[in-house]
């Protein structure tokens, strides 16, 4: 008995250690996959113009996943090493607080949570267990002993006084970065508009209104009402403008985009996303969406998954970029990779010259490239932040 004792006690360890130190890392590596197509070094011309960029991402999931971000890692693809080698200035570090079991872009319900297996792998504590707005709060303190880690090299932005004077800094060391921080989905609210100040103080700038399912607030492009912004999803819009807090209408309904656009009173921006002209699914925006986003004196960014572009290289995310372009203006597209998303992209943050050269090919000029690949997102933060 004793001895049965002994080996069950065994086992039971074993399998805990396997699910604290094994699983994470063996589910990112599955799910974060970033598969090259690249077999030959960037042009000189695209070398060049590149070194010049400053290079802005608006969503990437890195978070969510418990790597090191200070070191540079071997699977997934953000790390502070990989951003500064690919010159990447700016990366906007989202908070995944809630995903639903079967996650598919047509219809989920909300009754359903994984990121609570990840939360009890990684060892969250309790309170992030049950609450969404504490599990954003807990991602938002890995952030900042990310940067306090970092030696300087990862700066965290939270206003445009931040922004400004961390730009200055850069022009004479590009050896740095800089990381702000979004959330995917006001489920993470908690369905209290109080908690909204809350994330703010946390450092939280935007907000997807929803993610895969409709919440509180509004209709998912993903969820099963598919309906607009409810009235306290208004709310939340004139909290937000008060605030100065950024409205991102990434995994919004068509129904919610369009109350979004009539409701706000501050430009928008879709942070990682398409265009069903140049890709056709449900997640996409129309053109008529996509127009109202610039009219509002928004971005769009555009993603580097399949789903987003209807491909699987960079000349795919290139074409989707230029189809943006011919619509809405240069000036109103930016790059939205969803880096860390669970998704297959086709390079990692250090290879960020590849996309440079595949605009190149695509047509568009140096001065173009500059504003797509970072100028346009940082005309915007600076613009939009708080002060």
């Amino acid at each position: 008995m004793k001895k049965l004792f002994s080996r069950t006690v065994i086992f039971v360890a074993l399998l805990l250690l396997g699910f604290f130190f094994i699983v994470p890392p063996l589910v990112e590596r599955r799910l974060n996959r970033v598969v090259s197509h690249k077999v030959s070094s960037p042009s000189r011309e695209a070398a060049n113009l590149h070194a010049q960029l400053r290079v802005v991402d608006l969503h990437a999931d890195s978070l969510l996943w418990g790597r090191d971000l200070v070191q540079r890692g071997t699977r997934g693809a953000v790390d502070v090493p990989r951003m500064i080698e690919g010159n990447v200035a700016l990366e906007i570090f989202t908070a995944v607080t809630k995903s639903p079991r079967g996650l598919n872009y047509e219809r989920n319900g909300s009754n359903s949570d994984t990121i609570v297996w990840l939360a009890l792998a990684q060892r969250w504590p309790p309170r992030a267990w049950s609450s969404l707005t504490q599990r954003a709060l807990y991602l938002a303190g890995r952030f900042q002993k990310t940067a306090a880690a970092s030696d300087g090299r990862l700066v965290p932005i939270r206003t445009a006084r931040d922004l400004k004077n961390y730009l200055e800094r850069r022009k004479q060391n590009v050896n740095i970065t800089a990381g702000l921080l979004g959330i995917e989905g006001g489920h993470a609210l908690d369905g209290k508009l109080e908690n909204l100040e809350v994330l703010f103080d946390a450092g939280y700038r935007y907000i997807s209104l929803t993610h895969f399912f409709d919440d509180e607030f509004a209709g998912s492009s993903a969820g099963i009402a598919k309906g607009g912004l409810t009235p306290r999803g208004r709310q939340l819009v004139e909290r937000m403008n008060e605030k100065r807090m950024i409205i991102d209408l990434a995994h919004s309904s068509p129904r919610t985009i369009r109350d979004v656009l009539a409701a706000t009173r501050r430009p928008v921006i879709v942070s990682h996303g398409g265009l069903k002209g140049a890709c056709f699914n449900n997640r996409n925006l129309s053109d008529e969406e996509a127009r109202g986003v610039a009219r509002s004196g928004g971005v769009i960014g555009i993603g580097f998954w399949e789903t987003a572009v209807c491909g699987s290289d960079v000349q795919a995310i290139a074409r989707s970029i230029r189809y943006a372009a011919n619509l809405v203006g240069s000036d109103h597209v930016a790059l939205g990779s969803d880096f860390d998303g669970a998704v297959t992209v086709p390079l990692d943050s250090a290879h960020l010259v590849d996309l440079t050269e595949a605009l190149l090919k695509n047509g568009f000029t140096p001065e173009q490239i500059r504003a797509i690949m970072g100028e346009n997102a940082l005309r915007f933060l600076l613009e939009n932040l708080p002060e």
